[in-house]
């Protein structure tokens, strides 16, 4: 059996809330009306451990219930809060051997993210900027839209991962409100110039060639020498079995890589779209000589035996300016936007009386 006991600051904190008067009042007037504040806390205190049903001191062990990890203004940051934030972190980490000087650290982060939220909220509750349940609801289901599942599926997927759904509903409210905050007090403050725009532009593609041919290939590749356990005679007849099948229309390209490839089968052997000039000489001689949709004969290399398949061939034509603007403006914006956001919370932080509280106190901060 256990006995429950308040953390002293939490404690102090309920007799705040229960009478708030006692701690508003002149210094003459608290004496007075301490004593009615703690003795309903008392009295709140007993029916709970009655109702509780908690056994005589000499039958117990203690039990810290929570406490307050920090202060954001007139908000409260639990530990229990900070608990729940870091366990999976701090399970990972210890199984990983990490010293509980790293692990505490880590809950010391996962707080100030704590903070950080507490002062967020204060900022929609005073400009009335917080997500109706409604918006809650029709973000539950476009999620569930763009995942193609139904809102009853992503409510079994949410509660899989050991959240309930009023906890995914409490994130997705803040996300929103925060998201929110960003766009009426930060997003606003954004601005991008034409030259920034162009230095982005010269940075992602001044170097890109001005013109030639693209081919997108799959690749087999069976692996032959030491570490294999099969010579290149044997790597090449299981490569050319490959390119047969495949030709004859017994399997698709992609399914025989998933079983014979030995370089990335889950890519089922897509490589993508390279420049021709990028590719390995080998493969860019051998490419020249396809038309879209032949598989080549198995091609020996010191490494092992290769088959390729010429998916597409297209010319190549440089990204404009024109072109690349709409992304590299949404790069440099949400660059910005992060800069700035980090810029405006250290003002809200520095306006709003923070405090640190218990084991937490060493790191504490405006």
């Amino acid at each position: 059996m256990t006995q429950i006991r308040l953390d002293p600051g939490a404690a102090s904190q309920i007799a705040h809330t229960v009478c708030p008067a006692a701690f508003r009042r002149p210094r003459r007037w608290r004496l007075r009306l301490a004593a009615p504040a703690m003795l309903l806390l008392s009295l709140l205190a007993l029916v709970t451990l009655v109702a509780l049903g908690v056994p005589k001191p000499s039958e117990a062990t203690e039990m810290l219930v929570d406490g307050i990890a920090a202060q954001v203004g007139h908000r409260y940051v639990l530990v229990s809060e900070v608990e729940s934030l870091a366990r999976p972190v701090a399970e990972r980490m210890r199984t990983a051997g990490a010293p509980a000087s790293e692990i505490f650290k880590m809950r010391n982060e996962a707080l100030g993210r704590l903070i950080e939220e507490k002062l967020i909220e204060g900022v929609v509750a005073r400009l009335e900027m917080e997500a109706s349940q409604q918006e809650i609801d029709n973000t539950i289901r476009g999620i569930a839209a763009d995942n193609g599942l139904t809102v009853d599926q992503l409510k079994a997927s949410v509660e899989s991962h050991g959240l309930t759904m009023a906890e995914y509903r409490s994130k997705l409210k803040g996300e929103l409100e925060r998201s929110r905050v960003l766009n009426a007090l930060v997003r606003s403050r954004i601005r991008i110039e034409a030259d920034e725009l162009e230095l982005a532009y010269l940075e992602r593609y001044g170097d890109q060639r001005q013109g030639g041919e693209q081919v997108n290939v799959r690749h087999i590749m069976v692996g032959a020498g030491e570490g294999t356990g099969r010579d290149e005679r044997t790597a090449c007849q299981i490569a050319q079995d490959a390119a047969d099948q495949i030709r004859a229309g017994k399997v698709e390209f992609g399914e025989m890589a998933r079983r014979t490839t030995e370089m990335n089968p889950e890519q089922a052997g897509e490589l993508g779209w390279y420049h021709t000039d990028e590719i390995a000489p080998w493969m860019s001689t051998t490419v020249a000589a396809m038309e879209e949709g032949d598989v080549s004969d198995a091609i020996p290399m010191p490494f092992g035996c290769n088959v390729i398949q010429l998916a597409g061939r297209r010319t190549y034509s440089p990204v404009s300016l024109q072109q690349a603007e709409p992304q590299l403006r949404e790069e440099i914006s949400r660059h910005k936007m992060e800069k700035e956001y980090m810029t405006w919370l250290e003002t809200v932080r520095k306006q709003t009386y923070i405090a640190r509280k218990g084991i937490f106190a060493e790191n504490q901060s405006r």
